[in-house]
């Protein structure tokens, strides 16, 4: 079966069929790193690795791009409230995104570039712009001329957001100079202590939409297969970027896929309704895998609403897997089900292809209580081969893992109930109860450290 993608800009299933025939080529808007990812953040990340994994399983060679947007308003707003240069501000936050990729099982991606490093691409494109009469510049800034272009043969300005042109405010607050208030930046002139760069048109920095546009076709070239992202940034970031490649002449993206938010309580998950939550905190209730697991559950185009018994939900949900095949045992990677791949096919459907792996399950344990233990590893085998599809693999992510995890937690709470004693004892003066616990701890390999919030450990 042919693979086929909801193409956001048709609004309609599409099948899939490469700019290069064996090749597939995809761009991801990546993280803006300003604060600890979310789960919001990291849905995107891994609803396009299951894309790219499906891709890759299907015999096609991946070019995958996903970028940082290491310049921004907000990067340089939160450097400049916590006294911090912007550069130490992004890069700290750039590591806590890799982590977190690498944590939930992401693959790295084939490149994954950098704003700040491709402003000579960025100066091109808009001298082309300029060129082509769709960009104008004005006092060091140069903005996207939306009504010229709006006018323009060949001009589809709205047609992937379905807003109408006249409705599209752009949002930005540097307005300086701007012909009309659609307009959008692409270069904005330097402020006093802001970073900058040299244009032809004055000192200055990116603006976010040129970013992408510059960097998705210096890696995939003029014309490529997949621009992916969430769904807010179908306006204006996605309009913008198929604005500017378009007016410059480029075809870009033959596909554009959008993944939906996570919410609670109906609302979407941002840091504006301080309803967020950050991996690490998430990653205190659940193992990684369940984790990745619980966020690649729903259709990709699917709203996924956050709660406590959704999650553990869907970590039972894995463990029931994990758990047959353990009971299996040793078994290679085997065939996945017909229904699977059909699934698969289908836009992604995840949804549907969890239940074509939790019937195997079913069927596997079902055969193993017969004690047919052969049909039951021909299922274990088509279940490691469904699940590696998906990115979590119990057998790849390592049975021993969950022991060592158990371990560790367990030895977190015995060592935590002998600190308290240690606490208790020096709160009451009793030294030598103190020492003694120390000391015992000590002899066990733990280090006990004193900090003004308290003692931690640490092994030695």
């Amino acid at each position: 079966m042919t693979l086929r993608i909801f193409d956001t800009g048709t609004r309609t299933l599409r099948e899939f069929k490469p700019v290069t025939p064996g090749h597939a080529s995809v761009y991801l808007c990546g993280a803006t790193p300003q604060a600890l990812p979310h789960i919001g953040h990291v849905r995107s990340a891994v609803a396009f690795d299951i894309l790219r994994r499906w891709l890759l399983a299907k015999g096609l060679d991946v070019a995958f791009v996903r970028n940082v947007t290491d310049i921004d308003d907000k990067i340089l707003t939160k450097a400049a409230e916590n006294n911090r240069p912007w550069w130490e501000w992004v890069s700290t936050y750039e590591r806590e995104f890799t982590w977190t990729y690498n944590t939930l099982g992401v693959l790295p991606p084939s490149v994954e570039p950098r704003a700040t490093g491709h402003v000579t691409q960025m100066v091109e494109y808009m001298q082309r712009l300029i060129d082509n009469g769709f960009a104008y510049a004005v006092d060091g800034s140069v903005y996207f001329d939306v009504a010229a272009w709006s006018k323009a043969e060949g001009s589809d300005y709205g047609s992937l957001s379905g807003n109408r042109v006249e409705d599209m405010e752009q949002g930005e607050t540097d307005n300086f100079g701007k012909r009309g208030p659609q307009d959008f930046a692409l270069w904005k002139a330097a402020k006093p202590g802001e970073p900058s760069w040299p244009t032809p048109w004055g000192e200055g920095r990116p603006g976010w939409h040129l970013e992408c546009s510059a960097m998705a076709t210096y890696y995939l070239g003029q014309q490529f297969d997949i621009h992916c992202g969430g769904l807010d940034l179908q306006f204006p970031h996605h309009e913008n970027e198929i604005a500017q490649a378009h007016a410059a002449g480029v075809k870009f993206a033959n596909y554009w896929m959008h993944n939906h938010w996570v919410t609670m309580a109906g609302e979407k998950m941002s840091k504006s309704l301080g309803n967020v939550l950050s991996v690490p905190e998430m990653l205190k209730q659940v193992r990684p895998v369940e984790l990745r697991y619980y966020l690649g559950s729903a259709h990709y185009r699917s709203v996924l609403e956050y709660s406590e018994n959704a999650l553990k939900e869907a970590a039972a949900g894995y463990r029931r897997i994990e758990s047959f095949l353990e009971r299996v045992g040793e078994v290679p990677v085997g065939e996945w089900t017909a229904g699977f791949a059909e699934a698969m096919d289908e836009d992604i459907a995840v949804p549907k292809a969890l239940a074509e792996i939790h019937n195997a399950v079913r069927e596997g344990n079902t055969a193993l209580d017969k004690g047919d233990h052969e049909a039951a590893q021909s299922l274990a085998g088509a279940v490691r081969a469904m699940t590696g599809v998906l990115g979590f693999d119990p057998v790849e992510w390592g049975a021993g893992t969950n022991a060592d995890e158990k371990s560790d937690k367990a030895l977190d709470v015995l060592v935590s109930a002998e600190l308290e004693r240690r606490a208790k004892a020096r709160a009451e003066k009793n030294w030598a109860v103190a020492d003694e616990v120390r000391d015992r701890l000590a002899a066990a390999g733990i280090d006990v450290v004193d900090t003004a919030d308290g003692a931690t450990w640490k092994l030695q």
